[in-house]
């Protein structure tokens, strides 16, 4: 293969640019895959048809898993730096307007004392809040030093397909030319109206434009009014107003406490809304309920709320990630989320494959694995939306449509009568319900993997103790991620067992007798090409299990191992030490290599 850096001219005299894998797109899924391949060593090329990054801050919540790949990618504290931490994020407010009376609050991201205790368990890592236009820069930029190239202003236009490789044809919308790029792989990451996805003709369940929404970007110093209930969302009812005549606004805080935006709903099936400065400065000026707080306007754009999945992300040697396969409501805050995680998943593949570490049967496993999610994201982001109607029944505004009456239920809660009891108790269990919107903490870490590039071990899944949406269940069954627990060095330096494995190469984690296995791991290292990790704890090893915690979570004995893949989920596991872990190790190697 030629120089990626330099285009070659093919028999017909068009203009090749060669690259291991095309990135087509530059948003959470595009430029996490781009970094992720580069930090792996695998040449590759992003494009995308826009002059910059994302300018406005759409998606923002960054979950404990995503913070758990930033982390492995190196590029954690750089995240943490730039966000709001989440001690700023806990005060979900519902109320008539920023000014106005309050309705309820929920604690939410995990700050309530019991799950808070969870939330710190679970990970070495910390839920945040990172709008997307600051986001991006760190993912692509960390990329680009690392040896990814980036070309802005280059529009995909089609693909065509061969067993060697994809050849993608783009325009330059600067110069106005277009040219090939051949690729042995593709990702396309284009989002939500995805041309690649199309092409593909990727089998899409669920349907578009379910309902509309227009975000409102705009400047106000609101630290008055919010600085005593930190929050990154503040829900405001006001009957009368626009959709059902209900006028349910999401005022989110992008910038604490004076960038903010404004998601603000329309009727999908009438004409579109006009987005003059004055239509928006009216909506903004009607949720915060103070005229005189000073307010810019940044930028104002429709968009609609999508039930959409894809059955499978692939096809050939084109893979699609993020909102080009799931496209739902923000709710739960799980778009960026399950972007970034499904290029995690499917960089380690793509490098194994490129360096001819794997077999191309590796690849199946990215769909088998990630669709599963996308379509649990795609239904809970929406079911969140259908369990707002609670509160709206709760508060009386399902009952009639009359705005005055609808505001009259709203004050009946205060009255001292048993309806009005009767009401508050309901208003108060609506709100609580929402913990499955805004503490869903199983959704966010307990995603289990069934594919070729598991083994199972032939035990059962473990019963649930907790609600699985809500709570984390930690696992070392083959399928699910490692689970996290604080160990000392011999150093006396605290790390976590995530800290121990990933980094793009398989490692095998065992204890004391389990000698055998960290002997097998360089053994079988060496005949497969692999740089394969070992971490062996115990009592005067590298690292002791000093609190006891990685005893209680780990599934197997001192003697046993975890076979741990390069994102970090369970390969393999064995209970305990065995007579012959070369042949055991090797085997499992080779099955989730496609090697054997």
């Amino acid at each position: 293969m030629s120089s990626p850096s330099t285009p070659v001219v093919p028999p017909e005299g068009r203009t090749v640019v060669e690259t291991d894998v095309l990135v087509v797109g530059s948003g959470p899924a595009g430029s996490a895959a781009a970094l992720a391949l580069a930090t792996y060593g695998v040449d590759t090329l992003v494009i995308t048809k826009y002059g910059r990054l994302a300018d406005t801050p759409r998606a923002h919540i960054t979950n404990q898993r995503t913070m758990e790949v930033l982390r492995d990618l190196g590029v954690e504290e750089e995240v943490a730096a730039e966000a709001a931490p989440q001690e700023l994020m806990g005060n979900l407010v519902y109320c008539t307007s920023i000014a106005g009376e309050e309705l309820g609050r929920l604690h939410s991201w995990g700050p309530r004392p019991d799950r808070l205790a969870d939330y710190t368990a679970a990970s070495p890592t910390r839920i945040c809040d990172m709008p997307q236009d600051l986001m991006e820069p760190v993912l692509l930029h960390n990329a680009q030093s690392r040896g990814a190239r980036v070309r802005f202003d280059t529009e995909y236009l089609s693909l065509t397909q061969d067993d060697e490789g994809v050849t993608v044809r783009v325009r330059d919308r600067v110069r106005g030319d277009s040219y090939d790029i051949r690729a042995r792989y593709v990702v396309g990451a284009d989002g939500g109206r995805s041309q690649v996805a199309a092409d593909l003709d990727l089998p899409l369940e669920g349907r578009m434009g379910v309902g509309g929404s227009i975000n409102i970007v705009f400047e106000a110093d609101l630290t008055h009014l919010v600085a005593d209930r930190p929050s990154v969302l503040y829900w405001v009812l006001q009957p009368g107003a626009d959709v059902g005549g209900i006028g349910a606004g999401l005022v989110r805080m992008v910038r604490p406490w004076h960038r903010w935006l404004i998601v603000w709903g329309y009727d999908i099936d009438g004409p579109a809304p006009d987005l003059t400065e004055d239509y928006a400065l009216s909506i903004v000026r009607k949720l915060i309920g103070d005229d005189e707080v000073p307010v810019r306007i940044e930028s104002s754009s429709a968009w609609t709320v999508n039930h959409l999945y894809a059955e499978s992300y692939s096809s050939g040697r084109v893979f699609c990630a993020g909102d080009a396969v799931h496209r739902h409501p923000p709710s739960n805050g799980l778009g960026s989320n399950t972007s970034i995680q499904d290029s995690f998943n499917l960089a380690w593949k793509l490098a194994a494959v490129v360096k001819g570490q794997a077999g191309p049967g590796l690849l199946d496993s990215y769909s088998a694995e990630r669709s599963p999610v996308g379509k649990q994201v795609v239904d809970r982001a929406n079911q969140s939306i259908g369990d707002t109607a609670r509160i709206f029944d709760a508060l009386g505004l399902l009952s009639t449509e009359d705005p005055d009456e609808m505001v009259a239920h709203m004050a009946a809660r205060k009255e001292a009568t048993p309806e009005a009891e009767k009401q508050r108790a309901a208003l108060r269990e609506a709100i609580a319900f929402k913990d499955y919107e805004f503490n869903c903490h199983g959704v966010e870490l307990d995603q289990r993997y069934a594919s070729a590039a598991v083994v199972p071990d032939g035990t059962p899944p473990e019963e649930p103790t907790r609600d699985l949406e809500l709570y984390h269940h930690p696992s070392s069954r083959p399928g699910a991620k490692l689970p996290h627990a604080w160990l000392t060095t011999d150093h006396r330096r605290q790390v976590s067992t995530l800290d121990l494995v990933g980094h793009g190469r398989f490692t095998v984690v065992t204890g004391i007798g389990g000698e055998g296995w960290v002997s097998a791991a360089d053994a079988v290292g060496a005949d497969l090409g692999l740089d394969v990790g070992t971490a062996l704890i115990g009592p005067g090893r590298s690292h002791d299990d000093l609190y006891g915690d990685w005893a209680r979570l780990r599934g197997v004995s001192d003697g046993g191992a975890l076979l741990v893949r390069p994102d970090g989920y369970v390969a393999a596991r064995w209970a305990e030490a065995s007579p012959d872990p070369d042949a055991a190790l090797g085997a499992a190697l080779r099955t989730v290599l496609d090697r054997s």
